[in-house]
């Protein structure tokens, strides 16, 4: 596809955003898209971590339960 045709595709409010731009800007996209995916990965990372820290919480919680039912069963 030639590059005159290229993006006739997109919405006009896309086309106007990215005629606006100037090289200091395009520079500035490309350095931050990095930064952006590296947070949008941790992100995932740490929703994950917490659920994990949870289930963990949860389940000593749950065992320390049953090991009192156990204990309470030989006291007199």
């Amino acid at each position: 596809m030639s590059d005159a045709k290229r993006f006739d595709d997109l919405p006009d409010d896309t086309k106007e955003f990215l005629t606006d731009l100037s090289p200091d800007d395009v520079r500035t996209i490309r350095a931050g898209l990095p930064i952006v995916r590296a947070i949008i990965g941790f992100g995932k990372v740490t929703k994950w971590i917490a659920i994990a820290a949870l289930g963990i919480l949860g389940g000593i919680v749950m065992l320390g339960e049953s090991v009192a039912k156990i204990v309470a069963w030989f006291r007199p």
